[in-house]
């Protein structure tokens, strides 16, 4: 089976006070098949530093349903260690989701790739802010 590109993305929420807001945009992505939810863990931190994760088979009814429209997998991909890694990264009283997402919108592109016996050779996703200072760079120097 060819998978697309998988990203692993953490979302941090400060308050542990999670309504969902951003749910209807990766509803969406997942709904026009662009997105697939391989696997999801949430995070809990709080104001004393104490952590708790729920996997997506441990989430209450009320909050699974609120998910479904993910039809996310448990693919049990993320690992303790990357939980971990993140939980100690967040900062106290937030919330925080761990999401591995499989790009289907690369799928075919990959497919075409390997069918040419194409092989990637570097791929990097350059942060948002990391090509705003570049660009910030660039105008400046083109207005000196």
């Amino acid at each position: 089976m060819t998978l697309g590109p998988i990203d692993f993305i953490a979302l941090e929420f400060p308050g542990n006070n999670f309504k969902g807001a951003i749910l209807p945009e990766i509803f969406a992505l997942v709904e026009q098949g662009i997105i697939r939810v391989f696997d999801l863990v949430i995070i809990l931190k709080d104001q004393d530093g104490e952590v708790i994760v729920r996997e997506l088979y441990e989430l209450d009814d009320n909050n699974l349903a609120m998910l479904d429209p993910l039809a996310a997998n448990v693919s049990q991909v993320i690992t303790v260690e990357d939980i971990n890694a993140i939980a100690a990264e967040l900062k106290p009283n937030t919330t925080a989701g761990l999401m591995l997402i499989e790009n289907l919108w690369a799928k075919k592109t990959k497919q075409a790739m390997e069918e040419a016996n194409g092989r990637l050779v570097m791929f990097e996703r350059i942060p948002h802010d990391v090509v705003d200072q570049a660009l910030a760079e660039i105008k400046a120097l083109a207005t000196a």
